[in-house]
C-alpha cells in the first residue's frame, strides 16, 4: 500500500439525496483504485459501504462508512483518500453532520435523471453549515431520461452561477462513454477498463465545449490578477495554472466544479478522483475547530493540523461491533497518533489507550501503525470515548468538537420488552445506542421507556440493532402522550392517620388548603402554622407527603402540576408521630383535596416550526389548522423559503413528521420543542 503523506490525505464526505448514487460511486473509485477486485451493487447487497445486515435488507444507506484507498495522479503523486458515505434518507442526517465534521471536501452527488431534489438542497445546506468545500459529481449519466445540461441549469439557478462545469458529457444514457474535458478541449474516451485514452473532440462537441471553455477560464483568471493581465494580452494560461487558480476558489467557497460520471460502467470516475486531489485542499490546508471550556458555551479554538503539536483527536462516530465491540472512528487534528498511546478524553474525563489502529474500509480492518495530523481512522474499545468526544495528550481541561446543528428528535416509539432479562438489558443497551447516534434520544414517560429520533425508519433501525447487537428485543408502541392534571379549584381537607397496633402507633392530623396556580408555577408549599401545632421537625415531612400525592396522580391517573399546597394547622402526639406518618397525613389530605375539588385534564403543547418553499406554505397551514395548531408566525426565511411557527398539542403530533413528508415531498424543515401544558379538550383520553 501506497504511504502518502498528510499533505496529499483528503478526506471525502459523499453526500446526497437517497438514491443519487453515493454508494455506487464509492464502489467504483475503490475498484478503480485497485482497492477492491470487483465491484458489488447495492441491489444485490455486496458493496463495501452498505455492509451493515439493516442496509442490506433495504436496499439503502443508514450509517456512516468510511473506504480507504490509495490513488496516484495524473502526474505521479501519491494520495490517499478517505471516503465517508453517508445515508440519503432524513431520518440519518445525523451520520451526515459527522461526515461533515471531518470532512475537507463534501462530494455532493445528483442524480443525472433525478435532478436536484429535497435531498440535494438538504446535503448543501449541511455542508454549507460545517464550511466545507465543495464538488458536486452529475452521477447515473448512463441511465435512461439523463440529461446533464438540464442538471446543470437546475444546479445553477438553485445554488448560484459559481457552480462551473468542468467536464460535459460525450453522449448520454447508454451512449455515454467519454466526457469532454473543459480545461483543456480534450475528449477522455473510456474503454470498458475504466481507463481513458485522449482523442479529440468530435466536431458535434467543439462548440459547445469551446464556449464553455471561455466562460470558465474568463472566470478563473478574474481571481488571479497576473493570469487576468496575461490573458488580456492574448496569453492564456495552462491547464495546469488554471487549475492552481479554480483550486484557491473551490477552497475559498468561491467557485463548485462540477463533474460528471457513471458509477456502473466507470466512465469518468478516475477524473473524479484526480480532481478532488489537484482541486481541493489537502487535509493539513485546513484547521480544526475546538470549544474549549466549562458548560455549553466555550470560546472556540482553531487547531492547525501540526504533526508534533500535542495529540488531538475527534471521535466523530462510535459504531457497536458484535465481534470486537465498539469501533470508533476518528480523525487526529493535531501531533501523531501511535498504538498504544494513552489519551484524556477532554470531553468526559475518561483516560483511554489505544489499543490498536486501523483504517476502514467498509468492514474491513487495514491495520495502521500511526495516524499523523489530517488524517482518519479507527481504534476499538474506546468504551469511555462517545461519539462527539476529544481525546487529548494534555493532563488537564475541558474541551469538545465544534458544536454540529441540532437534530432534535420528532418521531416517538413506546419500548415494551419482551422479557424480564430484556427489561434488564435494556438501559444499558440504549446507552450505548445513543452514544453510537447523539440523534437519538431516551427518556421516561411515566412507566414507559420512550425512544425518540428523527423517524419512523430511523427508530425501526434503532429497535433492529439493539436486538442484533445487544441481544434485546423489545416491541414498540405508539408513545404516550404526557397528559397532567391542575386542581379545579380551592379545598381545605383534613389529612389524617391513627393506627395502633401495639407498640408505638402512628398518629398525624394536618390541615390543608389545596389550590390551583397559574399554569407553569409548578408546585408551592407554604406553612402557615402557628403555635406549634404541627412540630418544626415534621413541616418537611408534610411537603414530602404533598409532593408524593402529586406526583402519584390525580383523579384522572395523571401527575398533578400548578398546585399549592398550604398547611395551616395540625396535630400531634408525644409518642405516635413520627415523619412517615405526617408524610402519609400529607398525602392523605392532598388526595382528598383533589378529590373533592376536581381537576382539569392538561395536555403539553409543542412548539412547531416548518420551513417549506412558498408555493407549499398553504398547504402546511391547512394541515396544521386540522391540528388544532395555533399559527403563531409566517415569515421568509433566510433562502428565500418560506417559515411557519405554530403551538400544536403534541397529541396530534404522533405522526406529523411523516405526513409533512408526503405532504411536501420531503422539501420540509421540522423542529419540534416541548413548549407549555395547555386545558385539553373534553374528549381528550389518556
Amino acid at each position: 500500500m501506497n504511504s502518502a503523506s498528510p499533505q496529499t490525505h483528503r478526506t471525502v464526505a459523499l453526500v446526497g439525496a437517497s438514491g443519487s448514487g453515493k454508494t455506487t460511486l464509492a464502489e467504483a473509485l475503490l475498484h478503480r483504485a485497485g482497492a477492491i477486485p470487483r465491484t458489488g451493487s447495492v441491489e444485490q447487497g455486496n458493496t463495501v459501504c452498505d455492509h451493515e445486515p439493516e442496509e442490506i435488507a433495504r436496499h439503502t444507506s443508514l450509517g456512516l462508512s468510511l473506504a480507504h484507498l490509495d490513488w496516484t495522479g495524473p502526474d505521479g503523486t501519491a494520495y490517499t483518500l478517505t471516503l465517508a458515505d453517508t445515508p440519503g434518507h432524513p431520518d440519518f442526517v445525523g451520520a451526515v453532520d459527522a461526515a461533515l465534521s471531518v470532512a475537507d471536501v463534501a462530494l455532493i452527488t445528483v442524480s443525472a435523471v433525478d435532478g436536484v431534489v429535497a435531498g440535494t438542497r438538504s446535503a448543501w445546506d449541511a455542508a454549507a453549515a460545517a464550511g466545507v468545500p465543495c464538488v458536486v459529481v452529475v452521477t447515473q449519466e448512463d441511465k435512461a431520461r439523463a440529461d446533464f445540461r438540464r442538471v446543470l441549469t437546475e444546479l445553477r439557478a438553485e445554488f448560484g452561477e459559481h457552480l462551473w462545469a468542468l467536464e460535459l458529457p460525450i453522449g448520454e444514457e447508454a451512449a455515454f462513454r467519454a466526457i469532454a474535458d473543459v480545461l483543456s478541449e480534450e475528449a477522455h474516451v473510456y474503454d470498458g477498463d475504466g481507463t481513458h485514452h485522449d482523442e479529440p473532440l468530435p466536431p458535434e462537441a467543439e462548440a459547445e465545449e469551446h464556449a464553455m471553455h471561455v466562460e470558465v477560464t474568463e472566470d478563473i483568471v478574474s481571481h488571479d490578477d497576473a493570469q487576468l493581465e496575461a490573458y488580456l494580452e492574448g496569453d492564456e494560461p495552462s491547464v495546469a495554472e488554471l487549475e492552481r487558480t479554480f483550486a484557491r476558489e473551490v477552497a475559498a467557497g468561491e467557485a463548485v466544479p462540477v463533474l460528471v460520471c457513471s458509477g456502473v460502467n466507470a466512465t469518468g470516475v478516475d477524473r473524479v478522483a484526480d480532481l478532488v486531489c489537484e482541486l481541493t485542499p489537502a487535509a493539513t490546508e485546513r484547521d480544526g475547530r475546538i470549544l474549549v471550556g466549562e458548560g455549553s458555551g466555550g470560546s472556540e479554538l482553531k487547531v492547525a493540523p501540526n504533526e508534533d503539536g500535542d495529540t488531538l483527536v475527534h471521535v466523530f462516530r462510535t459504531v457497536a461491533d458484535p465481534f470486537v465491540g465498539q469501533v470508533s472512528m476518528l480523525k487526529v487534528l493535531s501531533g501523531t497518533l501511535r498504538t498504544g498511546d494513552k489519551l484524556r478524553n477532554a470531553t468526559t474525563g475518561v483516560d483511554e489507550r489505544i489499543h490498536g489502529l486501523f483504517r476502514l474500509r467498509g468492514a474491513e480492518h487495514v491495520t495502521a501503525g500511526t495516524l499523523a495530523a489530517g488524517e482518519v481512522g479507527a481504534v476499538a474499545k474506546l468504551t469511555g470515548s462517545p461519539s462527539g468526544s476529544l481525546l487529548w495528550s494534555r493532563a488537564s481541561g475541558t474541551a469538545r468538537p465544534a458544536a454540529t446543528p441540532p437534530r432534535p428528535p420528532v418521531y416517538a416509539v413506546s419500548l415494551e420488552p419482551a422479557s424480564q432479562s430484556d427489561d434488564e438489558k435494556l438501559p444499558v443497551a440504549l446507552a450505548r445506542l445513543t452514544a453510537e447516534d447523539p440523534t437519538l434520544v431516551v427518556d421516561r414517560a411515566g412507566e414507559h421507556t420512550v425512544l425518540r429520533g428523527l423517524g419512523d425508519t430511523h427508530v425501526a433501525v434503532a429497535v433492529e440493532r439493539l436486538a442484533r447487537i445487544f441481544g434485546v428485543k423489545v416491541e414498540t408502541r405508539p408513545a404516550p402522550v404526557a397528559y397532567r392534571e391542575t386542581i379545579a379549584g380551592t379545598a381545605s381537607v383534613e389529612g389524617k392517620l391513627k393506627k395502633q397496633s401495639g407498640g408505638h402507633g402512628q398518629f398525624a392530623v394536618v390541615q390543608l388548603t389545596v389550590s390551583p396556580l397559574r399554569p407553569g408555577d409548578g408546585f408551592e408549599f407554604v406553612d402557615s402554622v402557628t403555635g406549634g401545632a404541627v412540630p418544626r421537625q415534621y413541616i418537611t415531612a408534610v411537603e414530602k407527603g404533598a409532593r408524593d400525592a402529586l406526583a402519584s396522580g390525580g383523579p384522572q391517573g395523571h401527575p398533578v402540576v400548578d398546585v399549592r399546597v398550604e398547611l395551616t394547622d395540625g396535630k400531634t402526639h408525644s409518642v405516635d408521630s413520627s415523619d412517615m406518618a405526617f408524610r402519609t397525613a400529607a398525602s392523605i389530605g392532598v388526595k382528598a383535596a383533589l378529590a373533592e375539588a376536581g381537576t382539569v385534564l392538561l395536555e403539553p403543547v409543542s412548539s412547531v416550526t416548518v420551513t417549506v418553499p412558498n408555493d407549499l406554505q398553504g398547504a402546511v397551514l391547512t394541515d396544521l389548522s386540522g391540528r388544532r395548531g395555533r399559527v403563531s408566525a409566517t415569515e421568509a426565511a433566510s433562502d428565500g423559503r418560506a417559515r411557519v411557527v405554530a403551538h400544536v398539542p403534541e397529541a396530534e403530533l404522533t405522526r406529523y413528521v411523516l405526513d409533512l413528508r408526503s405532504i411536501t415531498a420531503g422539501q420540509a424543515e421540522l423542529t419540534i420543542t416541548p413548549d407549555h401544558y395547555a386545558k385539553a379538550p373534553s374528549a381528550a383520553r389518556a
